[in-house]
């Protein structure tokens, strides 16, 4: 078979890289809200990068393992435990039939990512298994899990002993409640006036409660632009920061609207956007400004790193099949 939840936890619901090339037709992504975890998830476990994972809050569901997996946890660290033993993040772990897989406390971040080797059985919608829970499609039964639900395996599990392998110090982001994050300046950054600048780059935006997987909406200090202007609405992407109305700003997170009417002040790096994808209501951000060129040698640094990662799992995970 595959898992049992046995008590649900917070919105926990399948999710992968997203339902892309369909935002000319109104349709969002959607997918994982940090892309960084699921991808390291599924490279340990020798799936494809895009494999759907499980992404779970705090509190996490309880999950009982029906028959033997490889799996792995990446992302936040919510205390995890392998039926009386403690697990760490970014490693792959062997479960039996009849294992449970339980959490106990958030140490860290927001949100953890489980994969299974050969991934998990779920629907797919436009060539993605990402759950939209508005529209009631994808992942499992389109919405999030709860106690009694069985999820299948999908193709051949790996039921080999498992291979000490985790994820090098140098591919994990460090998580935390105060980060600053880098952006590219947006298509209107520009009709922001010194002070608002000013503002934008050296205050810190606290994460309001009223944040969800479409946008994580930010209280500080007022930002304006230097005169009115009205934006025809335009596209917009995962990591666009948008200022509202009345002077506070908005960062568009996994399940953001393809497009939108606000000016867009900038966007967060691809990098760094786990880092604000871990943060919850009351965790505070910071902006630092740099270069598209920057952005592009920082997003190539980490596929080389993460190439390094898979070309070591599959060496490691074909050795003892």
């Amino acid at each position: 078979m595959g898992i049992l939840i046995r008590k649900p936890g917070m919105l926990a619901s399948f999710q992968d890289l997203g339902r892309n090339g369909f935002a000319r037709f109104g349709i969002n992504p959607g997918g994982v809200m940090d892309t960084a975890a699921a991808r390291i998830s599924n490279i340990l476990c020798g799936n494809p990068d895009g494999e759907a994972v499980l992404e779970m809050h705090f509190p996490a569901p309880e999950i009982e393992f029906t028959e033997p997996v490889l799996f792995s946890l990446c992302g936040a660290d919510f205390g995890g435990r392998l039926n009386d033993s403690e697990i760490e993040p970014w490693r792959l772990y062997a479960a039996s039939a009849g294992d449970s897989l339980a959490f106990s406390r958030r140490v860290s971040g927001a949100r953890a990512y489980l994969a299974v080797s050969g991934g998990f059985e779920i629907e797919r919608w436009l060539g993605s298994g990402s759950t939209n829970i508005k529209a009631a499609i994808g992942g499992f039964r389109g919405r999030a899990l709860i106690a009694g639900d069985r999820v299948g395996f999908g193709r051949t599990a790996n039921r080999s002993p498992a291979p000490p392998l985790r994820a090098s110090s140098r591919l994990l982001p460090i998580y935390r409640p105060i980060p600053t994050v880098r952006y590219v300046a947006g298509a209107e950054f520009e009709l922001l006036p010194e002070d608002s600048r000013r503002i934008f780059n050296e205050r810190l935006f606290s994460i309001s409660p009223r944040s969800d997987r479409m946008g994580f909406r930010l209280e500080g200090p007022t930002v304006a632009l230097a005169e009115p202007f009205e934006l025809v609405s335009s596209a917009v992407n995962f990591g666009t920061i948008q200022l509202l109305p009345d002077g506070q700003l908005i960062i568009l997170m996994a399940d953001h609207q393809t497009s939108g009417g606000y000016p867009r002040l900038a966007n967060v790096i691809p990098t760094d956007l786990p880092l604000v994808a871990q943060l919850v209501a009351g965790d505070k951000v910071g902006f630092h400004s740099v270069s598209e060129d920057e952005s592009e040698r920082l997003c190539l640094e980490f596929e080389k790193d993460l190439s390094l990662l898979r070309a070591g799992c599959r060496f490691r995970l074909d050795a003892i099949d």
